[in-house]
């Protein structure tokens, strides 16, 4: 069975809303690396009884992506304040070259804190 990564980082997103017994074969199997013979000898629960849990919790949390969708809007936040941080970068160097003007500079230094507050949260 091919491990989907994507399941690793929706598993972080809503791990919590699985049952106790699907959290326990994803973190096994996903982040403890374990392999189903290995994870069925752990759980006292056949190699098939791992596989359709593991199946089971990958397609709930599918779907709760598809019906909520924070990690697509968690990667596009992340993604739109690296471009607020490059255009910041972008602006204070122009503002060095060309205008030399304290008020850009503090106003470059408040965005990029705010932007790194925000990539904190």
């Amino acid at each position: 069975m091919a491990k989907d990564l994507n399941i690793s980082m929706l598993y972080d997103f809503y791990g919590d809303l699985l049952t106790e017994k699907q959290q326990e074969v994803i973190e096994l199997y996903y982040n403890e690396d374990l392999s189903l013979a290995e994870i069925a000898s752990h759980s006292g629960i056949t190699r098939q009884g791992v596989r359709d849990s593991i199946k089971r919790a990958e397609f709930q949390l599918t779907e709760f992506e598809e019906q909520l969708g924070l990690a697509q809007r968690f990667y596009e936040i992340k993604s739109k304040l690296e471009e607020i941080k490059k255009n910041a970068f972008e602006i204070e160097q122009i503002n060095s070259r060309l205008y030399g003007s304290k008020e850009i500079d503090m106003r470059v230094l408040e965005i990029k804190s705010l932007a790194q507050k925000v990539a904190e949260l």
